[in-house]
């Protein structure tokens, strides 16, 4: 049952368009798990170290990485999501507004 909630959750991420992020809730919610943002972060954590599917385009709801400060996985997400265009605020966050897919 885990894989299959695994599965959902990694084909939502896919489709996420480059230069968008996603938040861990709208991704539950629209891999049809509302109110499981954390289960999301728990699938993404299972993703091999050599997969496509674009985890670092899901964020928080503040619009913030949710790594740990300094970490190597913060450092690589935020590099990745500014290669694709995405700029962040002096505080750190994307403007959802701008960046949030649909």
């Amino acid at each position: 049952m885990n894989t299959d909630i695994n599965e959902r959750i990694w084909q939502v991420v896919s489709l996420i368009p480059e230069g968008k992020v996603s938040t861990y809730g709208d991704i539950a919610h629209k891999a049809g798990l509302p109110g499981a943002a954390r289960r999301v972060g728990r699938a993404l954590q299972g993703l091999p170290e050599d997969t496509r599917i674009p985890w670092h385009r899901v964020i928080n709801a503040q619009g913030r990485i949710s790594l740990p400060e300094g970490s190597a996985s913060q450092y690589t997400q935020r590099d990745r999501l500014e290669a694709e265009g995405i700029s962040f605020r002096p505080n750190k966050s994307i403007d959802l507004r701008r960046y949030r897919w649909d």
